[in-house]
């Protein structure tokens, strides 16, 4: 696989690249010993401007493990772009680290770390994409079904960062995902329009509707947060417009879907009811877990 330069989205990569990705990532889930100094002698930078759990313990713990250093560094220290513009916070982690991980508010603020920093930058977050979220979560298919050309994904609820980088990571395998949103809520058009270019090259399908019918027989149904992170809107107004698209038992039955997914947190009895996010079906601990293997994977080929 050529030398990945940053990760701020998943259309940077070519298709054969992204099934390398997902085949390191596979490896360094099987053999960890093998990949344990991967990292020796580097520190990276996790920026944090919003509150995580998971993205921050698998870099974390991940980095540990490849034999790295990271230092987390959140908000109280000032924010970035108020207290010293973007570029000179940066310019100056560059001074000692080898690499900055950001989960921020924009994808702007990403690009603007990766022009100024010279330094890697990978996309922890952003109000655009989520691209190690889609990674994981395509790690989790990888294993439940080895050939994700043969694979339908459906994906329910709001057009966000995680459905924009579900797409693109679904143009890049070749499978087919179905999105599913209510009236307003579609993802942005320019993501469509890319996804649908790089599936012309690998056979994938994506398609949009607002018809929960449109997910039946997929392999696999993922929803994400009616609303999220930072994001402001009448709580009332998004319960009443989601609801109907709720994934309920009866719901799975009804479709014939195999599996579960959400990137978590998730909002019990709101977007999944309890009983299929804690049910044999669901693969949210998988993804969990899988956020940390693919990961490392990018961090391993940043600094292969």
């Amino acid at each position: 696989m050529n030398k990945l330069q940053h990760l701020l989205s998943l259309a940077e990569f070519t298709p054969a690249q992204f099934a390398d990705l997902l085949a390191l990532a596979l490896k360094v889930k099987q053999q960890p010993a093998n990949y344990s100094q991967a990292l020796a002698g580097k520190s990276i930078a996790l920026i944090f401007e919003k509150p995580s759990l998971r993205t921050r313990v698998s870099f974390d713990v991940g980095i540990n493990k490849l034999g790295g250093h990271s230092v987390y560094l959140d908000q109280q220290n000032g924010a970035m772009g108020k207290r010293e513009t973007v570029a000179d916070f940066g310019r100056n982690l560059a001074c000692w680290t080898d690499a900055i991980v950001a989960r921020v508010f924009s994808q702007a603020t990403l690009d603007e770390l990766a022009a100024t920093s010279n330094k890697p930058v990978i996309n922890a977050l952003s109000d655009r994409f989520h691209p190690c979220q889609a990674l994981a979560d395509l790690l989790a298919l990888t294993e439940r079904f080895t050939d994700l050309k043969k694979v339908h994904l459906a994906y329910v609820g709001d057009g966000n960062n995680v459905c924009h980088s579900l797409m693109l990571g679904a143009a890049l395998s070749g499978i087919k995902m179905t999105v599913i949103t209510p009236e307003g809520f579609l993802p942005a058009a320019d993501v469509v329009t890319q996804a649908k270019q790089i599936a012309l090259q690998t056979g994938a399908s994506i398609s949009l509707s607002q018809d929960l019918n449109s997910a039946n027989g997929a392999d696999a149904i993922y929803t994400d947060t009616w609303l999220s992170m930072g994001d402001k809107a009448n709580p009332e107004l998004i319960a009443k417009t989601f609801s109907p698209y709720q994934i309920n038992q009866p719901l799975m039955q009804q479709l014939g879907v195999t599996y579960f997914m959400h990137c978590l947190p998730a909002h019990r009895e709101h977007e999944v009811t309890s009983e299929v996010l804690d049910s044999q079906a669901s693969l949210v601990l998988l993804q969990a877990e899988n956020r940390m293997h693919a990961q490392n994977a990018v961090l391993i080929s940043l600094f292969s």
